[in-house]
């Protein structure tokens, strides 16, 4: 052992939902498969409807943004289904706080 402490991974990215009916509490309702700029493949237990829009919060690499995200597509189906989530108006990213 070399007395170091071992290096963490970097915790997975998190798509959050934002329930401004809730004061703006997130809900974590999505598994994330891949994370882009502009689009995000999910699993979740909920079906959300095509062209449904929801609120994000983004939380990736210590930092979060919120942006629009809009159901573009369902592939696959059972528990191999995975959703699209076309993403725009983009928050600027702000590095995460925490205490």
């Amino acid at each position: 052992m070399s007395g170091q402490p071992a290096a963490s991974a970097p915790a997975a990215p998190r798509v959050l939902v934002v329930d401004g009916d809730r004061g703006d509490a997130s809900l974590d309702v999505f598994e994330v498969l891949e994370l882009g700029d502009d689009l995000v493949r999910v699993r979740s237990p909920l079906l959300f409807e095509l062209g449904e829009e929801l609120r994000v919060r983004i939380e990736r690499g210590g930092q979060v943004q919120e942006a629009n995200a809009r159901v573009r597509a369902h592939v696959g189906s059972g528990t191999d289904l995975v959703t699209e989530l076309e993403l725009s108006d983009h928050t600027e990213p702000r590095h995460v706080v925490s205490g």
